[in-house]
């Protein structure tokens, strides 16, 4: 590299630009948390703040990678929520509501613990934002029928997407921002994360059993009326759920592969989505891409901006070496530190944009112990690899703690309001914070075990 280049490469920051970017991101965080102002608003003033005021480029803001804008994650997010959204008008995601509460024959408890599980598994194979979106609405419909509160049906449900995304690379979406930062493929998502996830969801349904296993209770009259709902009439297009099925069954295969196959997800998500919309045989796909979470799209967008700011400014580096000092290079303690400031972090603040944070302090701390490596040997370090599952792990399981702390809980808390059975922020973390505190320990003594005794 020439000397020319490396001055581009290492640009030279004034004092007032790393104050003025380290302000915006303070205040823009700030305002998010506070929720005064809609989270998307925030993010993409700030953003355009940073390119406004010259501290990010806006060539750096769109085209490079170190600063700007991931589109692996964007397009990922996109094309996964095209693919649900021409699913969920085929009523699959009904029928299996209704088929699971029969399965249950009726009991307020077993459907509880029924749901816990298919919103977990839905959660680790599309993402925990969708599945709340799709699950929500029928077991509303099933409280309902059975004349019991929904509230408890509804915390469960968000809990347990939290904890069954945090099982693969697509399940949660700090997982999918962890795994394009650190080029993590899917298969190492589920062989490292997976089998602690198993494992939680055993435990969170034995607190269930503590929490609500007493109180649900209803009429037998109310019980029949759940079984005698008919599953099949939920199925409104037969056709289209076979071509949905099979596209879908073509993705998660194209997941499982992807690193054979030596391609991004989001490229093959975005194939998956290009090819459901031509077997769709729409002729205007304006309603299926206007259904697209635009305003969480924007939002991702804008924090990679804002993040990418202060992370040009140095702040990310500041961060990273006193995260070293913390932990005197110690990276068992790096990794134990890490997933517990995640966990808390991750409650106090929507685990999106924490991510967002924490990912290029993460490769800035592993540049700053290991200079001699680049590219994958640097983010793959044997020694690093344990704080990427720790972040992921801490972030998504602190996504439980409070009613903020995770995108999914956002919308369950939004949708319980629409019934007027608000879900208050105190009733939320009385029932998630003792659940998130549970599983980060969990998950702590797994990460101690797998990688720092057993080493495998």
């Amino acid at each position: 590299m020439t000397h020319e280049a490396a001055a581009q490469a290492q640009p030279v920051v004034t004092d007032t630009t790393f104050w003025t970017a380290t302000a915006i991101f303070v205040i823009a965080y700030a305002i998010i948390v506070s929720e005064r102002v809609h989270k998307t608003a925030v993010a993409i003033f700030a953003a355009a703040l940073m390119i406004v005021l010259k501290i990010l480029e806006q060539h750096e803001a769109f085209h490079v990678e170190e600063f700007g804008v991931d589109w692996n994650v964007i397009f990922l997010l996109i094309s996964m929520m095209i693919i649900i959204n021409l699913m969920r008008p085929t009523g699959i995601f009904e029928y299996i509501a209704i088929k699971s509460a029969k399965i249950a024959k009726g009991e307020p408890f077993r459907i509880m613990v029924i749901f816990a599980i298919v919103t977990a598994v839905l959660s680790a194979l599309l993402d925990n934002v969708t599945t709340v979106l799709l699950i929500v609405p029928v077991t509303i419909l099933i409280a309902d029928a059975l004349e019991v509160d929904p509230i408890p049906y509804l915390i469960s449900c968000a809990l347990a997407s939290n904890i069954g995304g945090t099982a693969t690379l697509i399940g949660d979406p700090p997982n999918i921002m962890i795994a394009s930062k650190a080029q993590l493929t899917f298969m190492e998502f589920v062989y490292h994360l997976a089998p602690v996830v198993v494992v939680l969801m055993v435990v969170y349904l034995l607190i269930i059993k503590v929490i609500w296993g007493s109180k649900l209770k209803t009429r037998d009259e109310l019980r029949q009326r759940v079984l005698d709902m008919n599953e099949n009439e939920a199925i409104k297009d037969p056709v289209m759920l076979k071509k949905s099925l099979f596209v879908l069954g073509v993705v998660l295969t194209g997941f499982v592969f992807h690193g054979m196959l030596h391609l991004q997800p989001a490229t093959i998500a975005l194939f998956g989505a290009g090819l459901l919309l031509l077997l769709s045989g729409t002729s205007n796909p304006h309603h299926v891409l206007a259904e697209v979470e635009w305003p969480t799209i924007f939002f991702f967008m804008g924090l990679f901006i804002i993040v990418g700011g202060v992370a040009k400014v140095g702040l990310i580096k500041w961060m990273s070496l006193q995260m070293l000092d913390l932990t005197q290079g110690n990276m068992f303690a790096t990794s134990m530190v890490i997933m517990w400031f995640s966990a808390f972090a991750s409650a106090i603040v929507d685990n999106i944009p924490y991510v967002a944070t924490m990912n290029p302090l993460v490769i800035d701390m592993a540049k700053q112990l290991w200079p001699n490596l680049s590219g994958t040997q640097l983010l793959h370090h044997p020694d690093l690899m344990p704080v990427w599952w720790s972040l992921a792990l801490g972030a998504c399981l602190g996504g439980n703690g409070s009613a903020i702390g995770a995108s999914a809980n956002v919308i369950v808390v939004g949708m319980s309001e629409r019934i007027d059975k608000k879900i208050t922020f105190l009733k939320f973390m009385l029932y998630g914070m003792p659940v998130m505190l549970i599983t980060v320990a969990i998950a702590t003594v797994y990460v101690w075990l797998r990688y720092y005794v057993l080493q495998i």
